[in-house]
């Protein structure tokens, strides 16, 4: 299981397993906190076209899915 603390995930780095359009690096851009500070949103974008998508921010735990760095 990826260590993930939700202070240090803005501008973190990661590569996704199964690579889908190329899609390999990304990149945290945006995260938004409620009132409670749990994190309401969190957008990750492709380093290769920039894309951006909402991802839940758990699922970057998850080894089979996820690297912590660029590899």
């Amino acid at each position: 299981m990826n260590k993930i603390s939700p202070k240090s995930l803005l501008h973190s780095k990661w590569t996704k397993i199964s690579v889908i359009n190329k899609e390999k690096h990304f990149a945290i851009t945006k995260v938004s906190y409620d009132e409670e500070q749990s994190i309401e949103e969190c957008i990750i974008q492709a380093v290769i076209n920039n894309n951006e998508y909402s991802i839940n921010w758990r699922d970057l735990k998850n080894p089979q899915q996820w690297k912590l760095g660029w590899q």
